[in-house]
C-alpha cells in the first residue's frame, strides 16, 4: 500500500469540536535478550528472572492505573506514560539481574559506564534525548527523563539557569538530544538526581563474567597463534549468555501519549567510551504519533481478517478465567464510542513506541527503531508485522549480520513496543479505540513481561511453543499482578 501525506481533517482545526478520549492504559518491559538458552539458565536463574519481571510489570501497571491528586486542583487523573516507563525502568535498574544500574556489565577496563534514554509520542518539545558514559548517576533514566522535562524551557532559553561555574560549564541541557560524560553527570547534581559511587554498580556475577569472558578470549587467541580469527571476542560467547542488551519500558497512558524508556550498561567488555544504540534516537527506541485516511490497517476488512494484520502470540482465555478477571479486575478504561457515524470519511490516528535490546552496533546500523515506524508509518502496515520485519527472525537486524550471524552476536536482539490506533469520523466523533503490544526477536530469548487487555499479567523468556523442560515451571502462564505487585486483594 502507497503512503501518500494525509490532509488534516476538517474537525483538527476546532478542538473544542473533537471529542475527548479515554484510553486504556498499557505497560510492557524486557529486560534483554541475546543467546538465553533453558540450560544457559536453569530452572533456579529462570525462577527469579521470572519472578523479578512479574513484580516490576506489576508495580509499574498499579502505578499506571492508580489516580494521583493533583496539588494544584482537586481533581486526580492517572499518571502519564513518562512517569510509569521511567518508574518501571527504575525498578529494573535496582535489580542486579538486569543489565542496567545496578547489575551493568562492565567495559574491558573494568569500569561500569551507563546509558539511558526516554522518548514520547507527543507532548514534549525534545521529544526523545538520550545520555550516555554515566559513572556515578544511580539510576540514568532519571536523568533522561529530566532532560526530556527540562527541553522546552531550554529550547527557548528561558529556563532557570543551572550552576555554570567551574568545569565543565553546564548553565542548562540547551537544545541537545544526546549528552555524554561529565557534562551528563553535572546536570544531575544540579537537578538533585542521587549520586553515587562507581562501586555501586559492582556486582559479583557481572564481574565473573567480565574476568572469565577476557580470560577465554585470551586463551582461544594464544591457541589460535598470529591468525586469530575475527570471531574470538570478549563481548560474545556461543557457550555462555554475555549480556550484550538492556532493560525498557514502554507505556501507553489514558490521554493516548505512548513512552518509551530505555537503559543500560551496554555490552559485556566493550571498549571504555563506547557509545552504543540505547541513547541514539532512532536506533535503540522510537516513538511518534500521525494521522491517516481512513483505518487502513483495521483487524477486519469487511468482516473478515485483514491479512496483514499479523500481532504477536494471543493468550486464549477460559470462561472461567475469564469470569474471575471480570470479577476480580474491572477495565474502566475499555472505550465504548458513543457515536457510529460513519456516513462521511473516516480519519485515524495511530502511535507506536519500541524499545530494541541486543547488539547495540547492529541497531546503530541499521537505525531499527526507527525503521520499525518507518514501515509502519510509510508502508501503512500494522506496527507488529514492521517490528517483526527489523527484529524478527530473518529479519533486517538479522540480516545486517550477513555470513557473521551467529557467530560474533551481530544481529542478534529484540523490540517490544506498544500501538494506539484511533478512529474517527468527519465530525471528530471516536468510532474505536484499539491498542496492541509489540515484541518479537531473532535470538535465544528475551526477557519481557506485560499486561493484557483484561489486567492479566505475563512473563515470558522463550517462544510460546519453544521446547521448554518442566522444572521451568510458569513460562508465559497468566498471572494476577496483584500478587505480584503487593496490593492487598
Amino acid at each position: 500500500m502507497e503512503y501518500k501525506p494525509q490532509p488534516q481533517p476538517s474537525w483538527a482545526s476546532s478542538p473544542s469540536h473533537v471529542e475527548r478520549v479515554r484510553v486504556q492504559p498499557r505497560l510492557i518491559i524486557h529486560g534483554g535478550a541475546g543467546n538465553i538458552t533453558p540450560a544457559s539458565l536453569g530452572p533456579e536463574l529462570y525462577a527469579a528472572y521470572r519472578s523479578s519481571l512479574l513484580t516490576i510489570v506489576s508495580k509499574a501497571h498499579t502505578y499506571l492505573t492508580t489516580p494521583q491528586s493533583n496539588s494544584a486542583s482537586t481533581a486526580s487523573k492517572l499518571p502519564s506514560a513518562l512517569g510509569a516507563a521511567t518508574y518501571a525502568v527504575t525498578l529494573l535498574e535496582d535489580n542486579p539481574l538486569f543489565n542496567s544500574g545496578h547489575g551493568a556489565v562492565f567495559t574491558r577496563d573494568g569500569i561500569n559506564e551507563l546509558e539511558a534514554s526516554v522518548m514520547v509520542s507527543r507532548g514534549q518539545a525534545k521529544r526523545g534525548v538520550g545520555v550516555t558514559g554515566l559513572r556515578h548517576v544511580r539510576n540514568p533514566i532519571l536523568l533522561a527523563k529530566k532532560v526530556l522535562e527540562h527541553g522546552r524551557d531550554d529550547l527557548l532559553g528561558r529556563g532557570k539557569k543551572l550552576d555554570d561555574d567551574g568545569e565543565p560549564n553546564v548553565p542548562s541541557a540547551q537544545g541537545h538530544t544526546l549528552i555524554h560524560g561529565p557534562t551528563a553527570e553535572k546536570l544531575a547534581r544540579q537537578y538533585g538526581l542521587e549520586m553515587v559511587e562507581p562501586s555501586y554498580f559492582f556486582t559479583q556475577k557481572r564481574w565473573d563474567e567480565h574476568v572469565r569472558a577476557l580470560d577465554r578470549e585470551k586463551r582461544e587467541q594464544e591457541m589460535l597463534g598470529a591468525g586469530a580469527s575475527a570471531n574470538v571476542s570478549a563481548t560474545w560467547s556461543k557457550i555462555e549468555y554475555l549480556p550484550q542488551g538492556t532493560v525498557g519500558a514502554v507505556a501507553l497512558d489514558e490521554e493516548g501519549v505512548i513512552c518509551v524508556a530505555t537503559s543500560t550498561g551496554g555490552m559485556t567488555n566493550k571498549l571504555t567510551g563506547r557509545i552504543g544504540d540505547t541513547p541514539v534516537v532512532g536506533a535503540g527506541f522510537w516513538a511518534e504519533e500521525w494521522t491517516e485516511e481512513g483505518d487502513p490497517t483495521s483487524p477486519h476488512k469487511n468482516g473478515l481478517r485483514n491479512p496483514l494484520y499479523s500481532p504477536g502470540p494471543a493468550v486464549v482465555l477460559s470462561d472461567a478465567l475469564k469470569g474471575l478477571v471480570a470479577d476480580c479486575l474491572p477495565s474502566p478504561f475499555l472505550y465504548t464510542p458513543t457515536h457510529h457515524d460513519l456516513s462521511g470519511e473516516l480519519t485515524t490516528t495511530r502511535s507506536i513506541g519500541v524499545s530494541g535490546t541486543g547488539n547495540g552496533d547492529s541497531y546503530l546500523r541499521t537505525a531499527a527503531a526507527r525503521t520499525v515506524g518507518a514501515i509502519a508509518r510509510y508502508s501503512v502496515l500494522p506496527s507488529a508485522v514492521a517490528l517483526t520485519k527489523v527484529a524478527g527472525p530473518s529479519g533486517e537486524l538479522q540480516k545486517s549480520a550477513e555470513d557473521r550471524w551467529g557467530k560474533t552476536g551481530e544481529g542478534e536482539g529484540g523490540i517490544i513496543g506498544l500501538e494506539s490506533v484511533i478512529v474517527r469520523d468527519a465530525n471528530g466523533h471516536v468510532v474505536e479505540t484499539r491498542s496492541e503490544i509489540l515484541q518479537d526477536y531473532n535470538c535465544g530469548g528475551m526477557f519481557r513481561a506485560w499486561i493484557d487487555e483484561e489486567g492479566v499479567a505475563y512473563a515470558r523468556i522463550f517462544r510460546k511453543d519453544q521446547d521448554i523442560p518442566s522444572s521451568y515451571i510458569g513460562e508465559g502462564k497468566p498471572e494476577d499482578p496483584r500478587v505480584w505487585s503487593g496490593e492487598k486483594i
